[in-house]
């Protein structure tokens, strides 16, 4: 296996176990007050998931001694491709949250716009990408974060489908890995993007 494929995967590993310590101690959370919200909310994950993905990302700060993590940033603009960087032992590992209500069907989802991906990917050569998508279960206004659903992958090894009617990248967040390389990443968005010419 290519030295870059391992380093990725070993990256991937490393997120992971971050993560798993996390969901030990990430707390159940009502989203407001039931009196603001005596009948609840219906359980759509979209109109939920930024305040979820700020959880996660502040919890990773907030205990990230606990967690073994020297430092975590996330503030970044919203056309950012990640939500949070993990520094550790000065390396740093960008990373884009996901949610996934458990109730809901394994569909395929919005990963990011292809031009962004390759644009990233293309200029900084030392940039990689990890999705953490998070299991959740939503109900009334109560958030619980399922503790055995985790899924830690990279755009780099993900089945590539585009959305031809908004040009970005979707798949499932359980999928099979499919391993390449940086430039075959780049080769792979570039065939299949419809929309945007990709130099």
């Amino acid at each position: 296996m290519n030295k870059e494929i391992k380093n990725i995967k070993k990256d991937l590993d490393f997120v992971k176990n971050i993560y798993l310590r996390l969901l030990t101690i990430l707390p159940s959370f009502n989203i407001t007050d039931r009196k603001i919200l005596p009948y609840g909310l219906k359980a759509h994950t979209r109109s939920v998931s930024w305040l979820i993905e700020q959880v996660i990302t502040q919890q990773t700060k907030y205990h990230a001694k606990k967690l073994g993590v020297d430092e975590v940033n996330f503030d970044f603009p919203d056309t950012s491709l990640h939500d949070c960087e993990i520094i550790v032992n000065h390396k740093s590992y960008f990373i884009n949250v996901k949610i996934h209500n458990i109730k809901g069907k394994e569909n395929k989802n919005d990963i990011a716009a292809v031009e962004k991906l390759y644009f990233q990917y293309s200029v900084n050569k030392n940039y990689t990408l990890i999705y953490a998508c998070f299991g959740i279960r939503f109900e009334n206004i109560k958030i619980s974060f399922i503790k055995d659903y985790l899924e830690i992958f990279s755009p780099q090894f993900l089945p590539i489908y585009v959305n031809p009617r908004n040009d970005k990248v979707q798949a499932t967040y359980k999928h099979d890995k499919i391993y390449r390389t940086r430039d075959e990443f780049l080769k792979t968005l570039k065939e299949k993007s419809k929309s945007i010419i990709l130099k």
